[in-house]
C-alpha cells in the first residue's frame, strides 16, 4: 500500500484499505492493527482506526479483541451471490445511467478510462482498482438513484479480485482496461443491446478471470 497525502485522511485510508481487501493485499484470516497499517500508510493511527471501524460497520472487517481487525472471509457461494446481485442491479442501472449521459459526462468518464489504462500499463493494481471504482460509480450516478449506486458500491467492496496481481504480472491487465473505453464508445453510439452484453461480459470477467489468485 502506498503512503497517503495529508488531506482527507480518513477517506483516503478507507479507499486504500477497501481496495487492498478486494485485491488480496489484505487477506482473510490475518489480523491487522491500526498502528501497523498506519505505519505502512505513513499516517497517524486515528484516521486509520476511524476507517477500520467504518469497515466493521459495513461487515467487511471484524474486530479481534486486543489484537486488531480481521478481514471477513468470503466463500465461493458468497461471491456467487454477490455476482448474481450485481447482474440484477448493475446491468439495468448502467443502461439507465448511460441513457442519461451527455457529452460532458462522456468526456469525464473518458478521462477515468485513461487513468485505468495508465494504471494497467504500469501494472499498478491499486491504482487500477481505484480508477475502475470511480469510473463505474461515476457512470452509475448518472441514473440519479443514490441508494442504488450505494448498494452497488457496497457489493463491489465485497468482491474479491485476487487474480488481478497475476494478470498484471503477465501484462494482461491492459486487456481488461480496454473494456471501459469500449463501453464508452457504445454509450456514445447509443447501442443499448451491445452495452448490455458488454456489462454482462465485464461482470463475468470479475467473477472468473479476475477472481482467481
Amino acid at each position: 500500500m502506498t503512503q497517503l497525502q495529508r488531506t482527507n485522511l480518513r477517506e483516503q485510508v478507507l479507499e486504500v484499505v477497501r481496495q487492498a481487501m478486494v485485491s488480496g493485499d489484505l487477506r482473510p484470516g490475518d489480523i491487522y492493527s491500526a498502528a501497523a497499517l498506519a505505519t505502512r500508510l505513513g499516517v497517524s493511527s486515528s484516521p486509520v482506526r476511524e476507517a477500520l471501524l467504518t469497515l466493521v460497520n459495513q461487515g467487511l472487517l471484524e474486530p479481534v479483541r486486543n489484537r486488531g481487525y480481521r478481514v471477513v472471509a468470503m466463500t465461493e457461494r458468497d461471491l456467487d451471490e454477490i455476482y448474481e446481485m450485481r447482474l440484477l442491479l448493475e446491468v439495468p442501472a448502467t443502461l439507465s445511467a448511460a441513457a442519461a449521459a451527455g457529452p460532458g459526462d462522456l468526456a469525464r468518464l473518458d478521462g477515468l478510462a485513461a487513468e485505468i489504462e495508465t494504471a494497467a500499463g504500469e501494472g499498478d493494481v491499486a491504482r487500477f482498482l481505484e480508477a475502475d471504482r470511480r469510473f463505474h460509480l461515476d457512470l452509475l450516478s448518472l441514473a440519479g438513484n443514490g441508494r442504488l449506486t450505494d448498494a452497488i458500491a457496497n457489493l463491489r467492496d465485497q468482491t474479491r479480485l485476487y487474480g488481478l496481481e497475476k494478470l498484471a504480472e503477465h501484462g494482461r491487465l491492459a486487456d481488461s482496461a480496454r473494456e471501459h473505453r469500449e463501453m464508452l464508445a457504445t454509450v456514445e453510439a447509443r447501442d443499448w443491446g451491445r452495452l448490455e452484453g458488454q456489462v454482462r461480459a465485464h461482470l463475468k470477467h470479475i467473477r472468473a478471470d479476475w477472481a482467481s489468485g
